[in-house]
């Protein structure tokens, strides 16, 4: 008895150990050696390694390298790939037989067997069980969207235990369209389902015993006739022998598109064991009991016993069967209510695929009820006994326990999925945006410069002392404390295990508010078809706006967390102050810890559109201090939303950018790539730092504000990069062209920041493999239409620039890349195209070839980049406001045309006026003539003429004489009332009439309030503003506000006739990348002649101006801004005439000068003669410069001296 029990045990060690010794000698074969001990990880395989083998290796040992990178750039050709030696086919070189023969011989070397080649399907699961669990992850979610089948329970090739590999399935999202009756009409809705949370039906295929029919070539045909999903026995490379693939079971999901053709109208999961299921018992009866339909493959019921067995009890059973019999011929036959049995000689793999798709689909329509449809969830696969679940790894579950407590705080109150960022993380909302706002304000201030600056600093702080005081909030002081305590592995469990929790949780929120989304625009539609319901339609817009709104708020991720671990640090640094709750001086190295890890992290905010650069100068510092101060390559990428970017990055260097229609990136992100050993010696550099960028053109941005937030990031960004790919959807680059304009101009504005960038234009979704050839024209256009653009460019900037390159590095034959479409057919249920993928390995060898000739920056050097670049952007912020470059010069003639229309228009009101004036003089003299003749003929004339005459000249003279009399009447009534009061003020006091102090402290504490009671109703006479009326005349003149501002600060405007040597004046001619004053200076400077013809302009425009501002009645009739109009045309034309005759050109810094000069020369004149105007009409200020004569009266008054002086 126990010698039979001991039998079974040794065959078991038996199989176990060579099992063992098989699974050895392939790792072996794949150079995996060691590496099932030592897992390889994501680091392993995120670097910028050699460029990977397209189509076969040349050895064994590279075929698992080579099936990584290429399952990582998103090539479903990775299972294919094949060995190919260089060494050359036998020939027979047997001298005593005949050709034919050795060609007939079927005893030929049949003594020497070739060593068989490695099955793929091993190479695959070598790969899976030598890799630590985030490349699994990594690498079955690139086996799902490759459209692949993925683990579903693995046994362990050495302890044999079955494990379900449900970690690594977390990160996989299934879409899918499927048909819904509602109110008679059928309507196609989306499902957006993480797997592990998909509710679906799951149909299971086994083989018993050996078949001639390839079971996984049939369910291929199920799921998708034109792509192996499952790898099968006609697959290329395929071998008899296979060592890790036997007793595993593969999961598929069949995706509808909601469209007639759609093989099944639900999502339905297909399961299938590999190997003969009647050896692989345990996990046969998992996938029995989970299944909702179970379809085995049998040669003959009839002549084997043991499969008779099986398929006799499980057709007792309530399930679903379905029984397909290869060596038999007929059709399918319903023996009862879902049990099905179907042959399958004679019939091909079409016929067969038709057939089991309609008894599929009328078994699941004819299930009802919770235990006859039976729904298949991942996650259940948890539940089961023994089976391990790979979650359940220590640090697993260390990672996932502190994940639930952030989900906990996020969840506990029921709160409404768009609330939380405002409830949680109130750092980085309408505070950081008020203050980012400001901010930028402050590069552009008006007026009182100094006192604005003052208001707008303390406006500034008290937003950061508010963020302070909201910055304790629990869930940032457990996330940071999480970060800081956690062991690596645990910390990143922690955060895959976060943002898994956090998807989760706003995907639930996003679908309902998208319901509503989509509920209330099919209202508006309704509506827009009727009549007489405009209120009822605007009603309805507005809330599809807040209902729009509400959807922008619920996005929600990790990078909202590290983005408010950046606001609390700024802000504390900003007010230098201390918290007990959190320790926000160790967030940067927290982060940079991070980033090194390859975690991508926030360079701009994309809500906000501002850069906080104080937070991401102490993240590169603290990246600095633990790297050193490496070298890196700055690589961005640019393109319009929805153009594919983040997906080129994430197939070129296998990273994981979000990529999603719903979830594009916003703003832009830094991520760090590490050069392989084996690549330093062809690079310069340490590191590839990728910059990844939201959309531009983005709907979700309104008006004006995509312009100006497009423009300026891509100058950020191309600023920054080493190299931009300017990505591309399609063959027409008009809208990029746009912003390239945009970019261009406003590196020539900033002449004071270095930079050296370059471009590739990458153009996606060309399917014509000819494009490249096809579109030589295309790009000539393209070159001429950049070239044109970086023209008109350099003219607006006083820029001698003649092509694009001049300022962007590009070469039209070797920088324009076409790229074939992502997907090979229609999604969902389409793999990538395999020419995609080789079109980015060109695309990525280009950028390397082109890297390999860059020393790139340090990452201090970076760091400077970034701080010198975005100060400039916010400085320049005008030339961003504009579409392209034409705009802006369209702009600037408009302004120089109203300004000169303006100019015009006040000096003919001006000349009205003084017409005016001079009339009514005329008519003085009238009167005055009709006086003489009033005397002379006083007896002709009758009294009633005399009446008339009489009154008309009170009216002339009340006309002429009005505001004077008006001031006259209101001085002597001011004065009375005046004399009045010191004179009750004095009765009051008469006891103290000896205490000189007590007087006039007396009188000087009720003057103010005594002027203004008597002055509460009369205007008085405004201060007026030279600076901001400079300011806006020469704004309207075309000079930007910079321009000005910078030549204030400097107040070399005061000096400039003063000057020794104007060569600084002259245009530039040049490169942008140097220097042009030198370059200039190299070639010599103005001639002695030359430079006093300048300064002789200057004294000329001066004394011109001066006296003609002399000649204006200012101290009569008071000041306006025309006469600065006046003097800036003159001094404008008298420019414009001097240079047409000078062989030179002086740029527009010297016309600011010389405007600023003419007017700080004015300025003195202008307000003494203005203030002389104000004291003759501002009853204010006239009393107040009577005060002390009043204080005398008031003092005689209280002396009771009779003799008090009355004012006259």
């Amino acid at each position: 008895m126990s010698g039979n029990t001991e039998k079974p045990e040794k065959e078991e060690d038996s199989q176990n150990k060579s099992c063992q010794i098989e699974t050895e000698t392939l790792l072996d074969r794949l150079h995996l050696q060691g590496k099932f001990q030592q897992k390889l990880s994501p680091a392993d395989l995120l670097q910028i390694g050699p460029p990977v083998k397209q189509h076969h290796v040349e050895s064994e040992k590279d075929l698992a390298r080579t099936f990584l990178h290429r399952l990582i750039m998103l090539d479903y050709r990775a299972r294919y790939i094949s060995v190919r030696s260089s060494c050359q086919i036998k020939e027979s070189l047997k001298a005593s037989s005949s050709d034919w023969d050795v060609f007939v011989s079927s005893s030929f070397d049949t003594h020497k067997k070739d060593k068989v080649s490695v099955h793929p399907m091993d190479v695959q699961m070598a790969v899976f069980h030598c890799s630590d669990s985030f490349l699994k992850q990594m690498m079955i979610t690139k086996l799902s969207q490759c459209q692949y089948a993925l683990p579903l329970l693995v046994p362990d090739p050495v302890t044999m235990e079955i494990e379900c590999p449900l970690w690594t399935l977390r990160e996989i999202t299934k879409t899918w369209r499927e048909n819904q009756i509602k109110d008679k009409s059928k309507i196609v809705t989306m499902k957006s389902v993480p797997v592990y949370k998909a509710e679906t039906p799951l149909v299971s295929f086994f083989r018993l015993g050996s078949l001639s029919v390839s079971k996984s070539q049939l369910m291929n045909t199920l799921i998708n006739n034109r792509h192996d999903t499952f790898f099968h026995r006609n697959c290329p490379g395929s071998t008899k022998s296979r060592y890790l693939m036997d007793g595993v079971a593969e999961i598929a999901w069949y995706c509808p598109a909601g469209k007639p053709n759609d093989a099944f109208n639900d999502c339905i999961a297909f399961c299938n064991l590999h190997g003969d299921a009647l050896l692989i018992e345990k996990q046969r009866d998992i996938l029995i009991e989970k299944s909702s339909i179970n379809i085995f493959l049998v040669a003959s019921l009839q002549s084997d016993e043991e499969s008779r067995s099986l398929i006799s009890s499980l057709f007792k059973s309530h399930k679903p069967l379905i029984c397909l019999t290869v060596n038999q011929n007929h059709d399918p036959v319903k023996t009862k209510k879902g049990k099905y049995i179907m042959g399958l000689k004679d019939k091909s793999h079409s016929d067969v695929s038709e057939q089991l798709k309609m008894i599929i689909r009328e078994v699941l329509s004819s299930l009802d009820g919770p235990i006859l449809k039976p729904s298949f969830q991942l996650e259940t696969m948890a539940e089961l006994s023994g089976i391990r679940v790979d979650e359940t790894d220590p640090a697993c579950q260390r990672g996932k326990s502190a994940a639930i407590k952030i989900i906990n705080l996020l969840t506990k109150d029921n709160m409404d999925v768009s609330k939380i960022k405002d409830e949680f993380l109130p750092c980085q909302g309408k505070l950081w945006h008020q203050w980012s706002k400001i901010h930028r304000e402050m590069f552009h201030l008006r007026g009182n410069i100094e006192m604005e600056k003052s208001k707008k600093e303390e406006k500034l702080m008290n937003i950061r002392q508010k963020q302070c005081a909201a910055s304790c909030s629990e869930l940032m002081e457990f996330f940071t404390g999480s970060l800081s305590s956690l062991p690596p592995t645990d910390r990143e469990y922690f955060l895959k295990w976060t943002q898994i929790f956090i998807d989760d949780l706003s995907t639930d929120g996003l679908s309902s508010i998208l319901k509503s989304y989509d509920e209330k625009w099919s209202e508006v539609l309704v509506l827009k078809n009727k009549q007489d319901k405009s209120d009822l339609l605007l009603k309805t817009k507005t809330d599809l706006e807040d209902i729009s709104k509400k959807l922008q708020s619920a996005t929600f991720g990790l990078e909202h967390i590290f983005r408010e671990m950046g606001q609390i640090y700024e802000a504390h640094k900003t007010t230098h102050r201390e918290s007990r709750h959190t320790d926000w001086s160790e967030y940067p190295e927290l982060a940079a810890q991070l980033m090194i890890s390859g975690h991508p992290m926030e360079l701009m905010d994309g809500d906000a559109g501002h850069v906080p650069l104080t937070w991401i100068s102490s993240l590169l510092e603290e990246v600095i201090k633990k790297l050193g101060d490496k070298r890196v390559f700055v690589l961005s990428v640019l393109g319009l939303q929805s153009s594919g970017k983040s997906t080129m990055l994430n197939t070129m260097f296998g990273l994981q950018f979000a990529v999603s229609a719903g979830r594009c990136t916003k703003g832009a992100f830094m991520q760090l790539l590490k050069v392989s050993e084996e690549m330093k010696k062809d690079l310069k550099f340490d590191y590839v730092l990728v910059v990844d960028t939201e959309g531009l053109r983005a709907l979700q941005v309104e008006g004006n504000n995509t312009l100006h937030h497009d423009n300026e990031l891509a100058t950020l960004v191309v600023g920054l990069g080493n190299l931009t790919l300017i990505n591309i959807f399609g063959e027409n680059p008009s809208d990029m062209q746009d912003i390239l304009q945009i970019v261009v101009q406003a590196f020539m504005k900033m002449k004071e920041v270095k930079l050296c960038p370059s471009c590739v234009f990458v153009h996606q979704n060309v399917t014509d493999v000819a494009a490249a050839e096809k579109n030589m024209d295309g790009k000539r256009r393209l070159q001429e239409k950049l070239d044109q653009m970086a023209k008109l460019a350099a003219k607006e900037e006083v820029f001698n620039v003649g092509r694009f390159s001049d300022v962007i590095e590009f070469d039209v034959q070797k920088d324009v890349k076409y790229c074939a479409q992502l997907w090979e057919g229609s999604p969902p249920m389409a793999p990538p195209n395999p020419g995609y993928s080789e079109s980015i390995q060109e695309v990525k060898n280009t950028i390397l070839s082109k890297a390999s000739r860059s020393a790139g920056i340090t990452l201090s050097q970076f760091k400077t980049n970034i701080q010198d670049l975005w100060t400039a952007l916010l400085t320049e912020s005008f030339v961003f406001s504009f579409k392209n470059t034409l705009e802006i010069a369209v702009y600037r003639k408009l302004e120089e045309i109203l300004a000169q229309w303006r100019g015009r228009f006040e000096i003919k009101m001006k000349e009205f006026h003084e017409q005016a004036n001079r009339k009514l003089d005329g008519v003085i003299q009238l009167k005055k003539i009709l006086d003489d003749i009033i005397i002379i003929i006083v007896i002709i004339i009758i009294i009633v003429i005399i009446i008339i005459i009489m009154i008309l000249l009170l009216y002339i003279m009340h006309i002429q004489q009005k505001e004077g009399r008006k001031m006259k009447d209101q001085k002597s009534e001011f004065e009375n009332k005046l004399l009045q009061k010191s004179k009750e003020l004095a009765h009051k006091l008469k006891d103290k009439a000896k205490d000189e102090k007590e007087l006039q402290r007396q009188f000087s504490s009720v003057w103010s309030s005594w002027v203004t009671e008597l002055t509460a109703d009369i205007k008085p006479v405004e201060d007026i503003n030279l600076e901001q009326d400079q300011l806006t005349i020469l704004q309207e003149l075309g000079f930007e506000p910079a321009l000005i501002d910078e030549s204030k600060r400097s107040g070399r405007y005061k000096k400039i006739s003063e000057v020794g040597d104007y060569s600084g004046y002259m245009k530039t001619s040049g490169n942008l990348l140097v220097d042009s004053y030198n370059k200039y200076k190299a070639r010599g400077a103005f001639s002695h002649e030359e430079q006093e013809q300048i300064r002789s302009l200057i004294d000329q425009a001066e004394e011109e101006s001066l006296g003609a501002i002399k000649n204006k009645p200012v101290a009569a009739t008071g000041y306006t801004p025309t006469y600065l109009h006046e003097m800036a045309n003159h001094v404008t034309e008298k420019v414009q005439k001097f240079l047409s005759e000078r062989k030179y050109t002086l740029n527009k810094e010297f016309k600011v000068d010389l405007l600023l000069h003419v007017f700080y020369r004015a300025e003195s004149w202008i307000q003494e003669s203005h203030k002389k105007f104000k004291l003759n009409n501002d009853p204010i200020t006239y009393l107040e410069s009577k005060k002390t004569q009043f204080y005398t009266v008031f003092r005689s008054f209280c002396k009771e001296n009779s003799s008090a002086v009355v004012l006259g």
